[in-house]
């Protein structure tokens, strides 16, 4: 037998090997899709960057648009499974809140400023109309799913006592927009990387007006 093998949709067993190269091919598809725009490229210049014959392409993936598609879908598995691990320190709602919620927005801005992610709200934008239907899903596959997470783990933190919300899906909302919201302009809407200590400053800051808003309120004694 030759190696791991994983079942398809037709509940057949495919090879390792299968695998892997319909892997580089979204890879390189997504890769050139960010580099030349969905209009520009052509199926001949990601069999290239894939490092494969054209007809493989078809093979594996029928047509050009079912490769930009698949390969968006593959993008944002990657992005948002990033994402939803930069939320691994709010699980339980231990220690200070402040150091938490802070490393915590570090690595969602992180994840958000890495190039793929970048390059993913790019074609996004630029192919929405194309695509109206592409865009659902990877808004769904990818903000909406860091978005309930992050309302998860704010929820924990108010049944605890330790966040003064009774909506944590409105605070998971305003925490993310705080985060990502001064970079549009920041970064001169993805055009301009950011420091590490950037980054940190927006965390900080988003922090800070976040705790301010919905930190525990004190109850009077009677």
């Amino acid at each position: 037998m030759n190696g791991v093998r994983t079942s398809d949709a037709g509940g057949r067993e495919a090879p390792r090997g299968r695998v892997d190269k319909r892997q580089a091919i979204l890879e390189a598809a997504f890769r050139t899709f960010a580099r030349e725009g969905y209009g520009q490229s052509c199926v001949r210049e990601i069999a290239a960057e894939a490092g494969v014959a054209k007809p493989t392409i078809y093979n594996h993936l029928g047509d050009k648009e079912t490769l930009f598609r698949e390969a968006m879908l593959a993008a944002v598995g990657r992005t948002s499974g990033a994402g939803l691990g930069a939320l691994d320190r709010l699980r339980e709602p231990d220690g200070d809140m402040r150091p938490l919620l802070e490393e915590t927005g570090h690595r969602i801005l992180e994840n958000h400023c890495d190039p793929e992610s970048r390059a993913l709200r790019r074609l996004l934008n630029a192919e929405a109309a194309r695509f109206p239907d592409l865009l659902e899903t990877v808004q769904r596959e990818g903000a909406q799913r860091l978005h309930d997470a992050l309302a998860d783990r704010l929820a924990r933190f108010a049944l605890s006592g330790r966040l003064g919300t009774g909506d944590p899906d409105l605070a998971a909302e305003q925490f993310l927009a705080l985060l990502t919201g001064p970079l549009e302009l920041r970064t001169r809407l993805g055009t301009r990387e950011v420091s590490d200590a950037e980054l940190r400053t927006v965390a900080r800051a988003a922090v800070d007006t976040f705790l301010r808003a919905y930190a525990p309120r004190a109850v009077d004694a009677p």
